[in-house]
């Protein structure tokens, strides 16, 4: 009885909220099926597109890639219960507004730099501003041409002709399976790690235990990215607060990164006490020697171990694949490697590889080693195609999507044609960075871009003008994106001398 009266004086109150909860019963039970009219997903009042969202969660990119092939505008708005608004774009236009035309009021934004602030703190990559700005003029030096030059000469040449070419000799002579990504990965993370820290590195054969420290890369990165896709916003901050699950197992692994790059940076710092100005050059030297403040060393070091680590190593992976599943190309590469192996392979020389550079760019058309990035407006705004933008709407450019849009690329987006990339005489095309933006464009375009296509062009070269590479498995590989993207499980591959 109490109970009732209790009730009955909330009656107002309490017939609001029931009515509510009826109303989105009966939206979601009989209309989530029926055909919707726009392009984008089901969206309902209150919970918006939380359902389809939620189903949608583990192909989250052919589903926004689905949408936005059905839009007329190549723009999709995607509004769920528990997460900002967010405007998804495969429309070149918009991408250049944004990147270029309007960039000040896109930047990365407050909600971007939350996601990824414990893992990349204040990084070039997880900042705005000044503190970007200072930290891209910081780096610019390791990209001049004199720096490619030395790149070239050194640690290319270190890593692999007395590296890697000598365990794919080891590998091929006793016919082992070898997972080919997880071998290109180590081979990244070396490099980078020669050219930024000036330190030796992990051993590059993959049936070796992985270094501790890229263990804890891989988990702090897979982890920070499925918090952008948690289907509430909040999930992953409760679990943070109390300490549980994945925000736990996240923590425990940015400590192990930052201890070992603190510790690189004091027996660094010792370094230069010893050699003073005739200590070695690299960028970590460089930073000390500057007098940056450490915190600022250590986030920007963090910051480009983890995209010289994954992103070139995503690409070849892929290009391997791809160029296996099609030996004709393949051999006209190996053709084209071999006329420039007449010569030494240096950095003026790799320029001539145009048929291997037009075929990572197809690769990367369709697996995009980023598969998209966002941005946070700071002000209401008007894209190109007419989409309304709202003051702290999360904008999404989608170079994954945008590698499949037969508006862009044809009805044949889906075949992988490096002569897509050059005109009927021959010549390279310049393709618009906007309708190709997997290096970025406009103010935040990739420093390391030629850096990225020296080293992919001087690795596959070298492979593929000693070696065949034959993987195992038949079935298409999955694309997985997170911070940066991989093959799942891996491209296991057999290794066999190109004379057999």
């Amino acid at each position: 009885m109490n109970n009732f009266m209790f009730l009955f004086s909330l009656q107002p109150w309490f017939f609001v909220f029931l009515s509510m909860l009826l109303y989105m019963f009966h939206v979601i039970i009989y209309e989530f099926h029926r055909p919707s009219k726009c392009s984008g997903p089901p969206t309902f009042p209150v919970i918006g597109c939380l359902v389809s969202f939620y189903k949608n969660q583990h192909r989250l990119l052919d589903w926004y890639t689905e949408l936005l092939a059905k839009s007329a505008t190549k723009t999709i708005v995607v509004s769920r219960f528990g997460a900002r608004r967010t405007i998804v774009t495969a429309n070149p236009e918009n991408v250049e507004y944004m990147l270029k035309t309007n960039f000040n009021n896109f930047p990365k934004g407050k909600p971007f730099t939350e996601i990824l602030g414990d893992f990349l703190g204040y990084g070039i990559f997880n900042v705005d501003g000044e503190l970007w700005r200072a930290q891209r003029k910081l780096v610019s030096h390791e990209f001049s041409a004199n720096s490619l030059k030395e790149f070239v000469m050194n640690t290319l040449k270190d890593e692999v002709e007395n590296r890697l070419l000598p365990l794919l000799e080891g590998i091929a002579k006793t016919s082992q399976v070898v997972d080919l990504q997880q071998l290109l990965r180590r081979l990244s993370f070396n490099m980078i790690c020669k050219v930024s820290l000036g330190v030796d590195r992990c051993c590059l054969d993959p049936s070796s235990p992985a270094p501790p420290l890229a263990k804890a890369f891989d988990l702090a990165s897979e982890i920070s990215a499925r918090r952008a896709t948690e289907p509430l916003f909040l999930v992953w901050k409760m679990k943070k607060w109390l300490g549980i699950g994945s925000e736990r197992r996240l923590r425990n692994a940015i400590d192990s990164v930052r201890d070992y790059v603190e510790e690189i940076i004091h027996i660094k710092k010792m370094t230069i006490q010893g050699k003073g100005k005739y200590c070695c050059q690299d960028l970590l030297t460089r930073l000390i020697l500057g007098g940056e403040d450490e915190q600022v060393i250590r986030d920007l070091t963090i910051s480009l171990i983890l995209a010289g680590r994954d992103t070139t190593s995503a690409a070849m992976t892929w290009l391997f694949w791809l160029i296996s599943c099609n030996p004709e190309i393949e051999q006209q590469l190996i053709q084209e490697t071999k006329f420039t192996k007449g010569k030494t392979l240096d950095y003026e020389s790799l320029k001539e590889l145009k048929l291997l550079k037009a075929c990572l760019c197809e690769s990367m058309r369709l697996y995009p080693p980023v598969a998209w990035d966002s941005k946070h407006a700071l002000v209401n705004d008007l894209l190109p195609d007419g989409t309304s933008v709202q003051a702290g709407d999360r904008v999404t450019y989608f170079p994954y999507g945008m590698g499949r849009m037969e508006a862009l690329w044809g009805k044949d987006w889906f075949e992988f044609k490096p002569q897509r990339w050059f005109y009927k005489n021959g010549k390279p095309k310049k393709v618009c960075p906007y309708k190709f933006p997997v290096f970025q464009a406009g103010p935040r375009v990739c420093l390391g871009k030629e850096m990225a296509f020296i080293q992919m062009k001087y690795v596959i070269a070298s492979i593929l003008e000693k070696f065949e590479i034959i993987p195992v498995r038949s079935d298409q590989p999955v694309f997985v994106p997170l911070l940066t993207a991989h093959m799942a499980g891996g491209l296991k591959v057999s290794v066999r001398w190109r004379d057999q």
